[in-house]
């Protein structure tokens, strides 16, 4: 039997359709098999998180069988609860396969700490935009004896005492102490001296 009249027999035929219901049930049963196993018909909504405390979020995610995972600690924003969510990625309305990790920014328990610069015998008009840049407010003025008029000589938070190193919470309010701009040279050289002795001075 000559290839051609094989190629147009009954029995190649039959191989031929046999062999192509074969390949297309292996196509379906390929494509089936990758969808169950990597969910790609399945999307799921991401829930908005934001201003939720950790324990909240766990049960949120876990309803929508999503997983998350804390990024980073923000600088402190007064208009959400401390430790809840202020950021998530991806963010609220998007749509992910099923276990997708969340990732969470945390609002931290309060303003950072900062250092308190060295603003003693400025004047106010140095002192006040040098404290205010650093997120500092101001407070009370009041005035003692000094030669230098408006020249900073003490800093004070609710009643105590503040020195240059010093690490005060950010927007916390600073009293400034100045001078009045009465007494002599001698007067505020006689003061320093004494504040030296009583630190220790011989």
């Amino acid at each position: 039997m000559s290839i051609i009249k094989f190629i147009f027999s009954k029995a190649f035929v039959k191989q031929l359709v046999l062999a192509l219901v074969i390949l297309i049930a292996f196509i379906f049963l390929v494509k089936w098999w990758l969808s169950s196993t990597t969910n790609h018909d399945q999307r799921i909504a991401v829930p908005d998180i934001k201003g939720m405390t950790l324990e909240l979020v766990e049960q949120e995610l876990s309803n929508a069988d999503l997983r998350y995972f804390i990024i980073d600690s923000a600088n402190y924003n007064p208009d959400y609860p401390k430790y809840s969510v202020i950021e998530q990625n991806p963010a609220a309305g998007k749509f992910v396969k099923e276990n997708r990790q969340i990732y969470l920014v945390l609002n931290p328990s309060g303003y950072r700490k900062l250092t308190i610069p060295n603003v003693i015998d400025k004047t106010r008009r140095q002192a006040e935009p040098t404290l205010k840049a650093l997120g500092f407010k101001i407070g009370k003025i009041t005035y003692i004896d000094h030669i230098g008029k408006d020249e900073v000589r003490g800093l004070k938070h609710n009643g105590k005492t503040l020195k240059p190193g010093d690490l005060l919470q950010k927007t916390s309010t600073i009293d400034l102490v100045l001078g009045n701009g009465k007494g002599d040279y001698r007067d505020a050289f006689s003061n320093d001296s004494t504040d030296d002795d009583s630190d220790g001075g011989n």
